[in-house]
């Protein structure tokens, strides 16, 4: 693959592509395959046929940058109560009909990138505004994968960390590329049957599920799962009760799972939020099946949102939704009451960040 000059403003030269014998180019970043020919693009938007190759169109640029708790991400055990450089572009490689951010992931306008800034930009506004790390979030990174990994060489250069929030649809050889840079994920296991991720994705869950037992097994990279309950749709004992034993048996049981409520949003009204309820049975039944660390999210829940100690069940982080209330690990993660070490990424933070987001503007 040679390099390509771009030609459009925020355009640079994709990775993970072939030319097919009909003419056509393939995208080999995920799963879909999109085979493109000249200027059409695949179904996430934002990767484009150019020429003889591929481009990736948001290169540089975003929809916004914020900072975030790193709680907002959720990643309850990777730095708590520090803050992040959260940032998105536009597109998605999935077709969620309850997309909570469709607005970004959805768009099809480039307008909407009202925001730009180069990886070192990124990385240096990060550390002069007291974050700890990076987050590629909004939409999913994998779409934007080589901006993405481009920014966490740069984050790791000033010492700072990378997080991916993603719906984890991306093929082995990207995911290797793409996964070495990052420090820490959260991947939305969407749903634990293949006609919820058909209907309602318009992908499918082996891809993911693969993902997943990659970056546990195969990584030093942090993570956690959020599993976004729809009522009625992904809410039921019996999956519920299916995916935490499959997370518990191969993944292990200190792989921390959230369990969040949905709202109606984009093309999924009809249906109502999720009920506190349904959260709390959701987290009994993964206690039960044996795992360490569940949560609830966007809801107000102390008992939801505590980490406690696997050994002796000691409360040692209390939130309320994405703020700590009290904290009694030490800066390796141990108990203070048995010793026992907490499975996640801590250090020292010298006061909480709390449950603010604060917009930060990064384009001259």
């Amino acid at each position: 693959m040679t390099n390509l000059d771009a030609r459009t403003a925020g355009s640079a030269p994709a990775r993970w592509w072939h030319r097919l014998d009909d003419g056509r180019v393939q995208c080999d970043l995920c799963p879909r395959d999109c085979r493109l020919h000249e200027g059409q693009r695949g179904l996430c938007f934002v990767r484009q046929r150019v020429g003889d190759a591929m481009v990736l169109t948001t290169h540089g640029r975003s929809s916004g940058f914020c900072i975030d708790p790193i709680e907002k991400k959720p990643l309850n055990h990777f730095l708590p109560g520090s803050s992040v450089l959260s940032f998105g572009t536009a597109g998605c490689n999935l077709a969620c009909k309850f997309c909570q951010n469709w607005d970004i992931s959805k768009s099809r306008e480039q307008d909407r990138l009202t925001d730009s800034a180069s990886p070192q930009r990124i990385a240096e506004a990060a550390r002069a505004n007291g974050a700890s790390s990076v987050a590629f979030t909004y939409n999913d990174p994998v779409v934007f994968a080589e901006y993405a990994m481009d920014t966490a060489d740069a984050c790791h250069a000033l010492g700072l960390h990378s997080v991916a929030v993603t719906a984890g649809y991306m093929h082995a050889e990207p995911r290797r590329d793409f996964y070495a840079r990052m420090d820490a994920a959260n991947v939305d296991l969407k749903g634990f049957t293949e006609n919820f991720y058909f209907r309602q994705t318009g992908a499918h869950l082996a891809p993911v599920l693969d993902t997943l037992l990659y970056l546990r097994h195969d990584t030093g990279c942090w993570l956690e799962i959020t599993t976004l309950l729809i009522p009625g749709l992904n809410d039921s004992d019996a999956e519920i009760d299916a995916m935490t034993r499959w997370i518990a048996d191969r993944l292990g049981l200190d792989v921390p799972l959230h369990f969040t409520a949905f709202h109606p949003d984009y093309r999924m009204l009809d249906l109502p939020p999720t009920p506190p309820t349904t959260l709390r049975r959701a987290r009994s039944i993964a206690l039960a099946n044996g795992l360490h660390h569940v949560y609830t999210g966007n809801v107000h829940d102390i008992e939801g949102g505590t980490t406690f100690c696997a050994q002796c069940h000691a409360a040692l982080l209390r939130r309320d939704w994405y703020e700590v209330l009290d904290c009694r690990l030490d800066e390796h993660g141990a108990c203070p009451h048995c010793g026992t070490r907490v499975a996640g990424r801590f250090g020292t933070v010298a006061r909480a960040f709390g449950r603010r987001r604060i917009p930060v503007r990064l384009a001259a």
